[in-house]
């Protein structure tokens, strides 16, 4: 009797594993065929210089910047700030102010703003002893990866970053960033609905060799 129920117990087992083995199986066909969806967002991801005026969701950037904070930094120190702009007040004062300064902006119809007329800008900022460069690059690319998977378009802007930290027109806007004192700006996201499809351009893979 108790081998019997051995036996049973045995059998009922061999099912299981075989059932949960189906599944896994089954699972692993089917990421597959969907393919790795990370992977897919990277090679996606286009910089984008004409956007729509559709405003970007709050809840949107609000989750990019979630995601940006969680790239990896250095000892965990997170050496960087973060200001984002959704403000058309704000971003259309600053860009008056860039116009003023360079009026030949003023002759294109299509310039909108000095933020390739995106709708939404990201800047990020770090120490201004040179410090922390690195991590906000990895935050950025966090940031662009994570609005290239929303539908998002983005392009990472060091243009108007110059204007704002040369020209004396700009200080107002940068003091409404509020910043700390130690810190600078760095870099700046547009981000936006994209109204260009931009083609891949060509990448060096050249440049990339495994060491034997």
């Amino acid at each position: 009797m108790i081998m019997k129920s051995l036996k049973c117990l045995l059998w009922g087992a061999g099912l299981l594993l075989c059932a949960s083995c189906g599944t896994q199986a089954q699972n692993e066909e089917a990421a597959e065929d969907q393919g790795n969806v990370v992977v897919e967002t990277i090679m996606a991801r286009r910089s984008v210089r004409q956007y729509t005026d559709q405003p970007v969701e709050r809840e949107k950037l609000e989750q990019i910047a979630e995601c940006g904070i969680n790239a990896p930094s250095g000892m965990n120190a997170q050496p960087w700030q973060v200001r984002i702009v959704d403000n058309a007040d704000y971003i259309n004062g600053i860009t008056d102010a860039f116009k003023a300064a360079n009026p030949q902006m003023a002759e294109d119809a299509s310039f909108k703003n000095m933020f390739r007329n995106a709708t939404a800008v990201i800047f990020i900022a770090s120490p201004a002893d040179g410090s922390g460069q690195l991590d906000c690059g990895l935050l950025g690319e966090n940031m662009i990866l994570a609005a290239q998977s929303m539908g998002l378009g983005t392009c990472c802007l060091g243009g108007p970053i110059a204007f704002m930290k040369n020209d004396a027109s700009a200080a107002p806007y940068v003091e409404k960033l509020a910043l700390p004192e130690d810190y600078q700006l760095l870099y700046a996201i547009a981000v936006g609905y994209p109204d260009e499809a931009p083609e891949a351009k060509p990448r060096d893979a050249g440049k990339v060799r495994f060491v034997e």
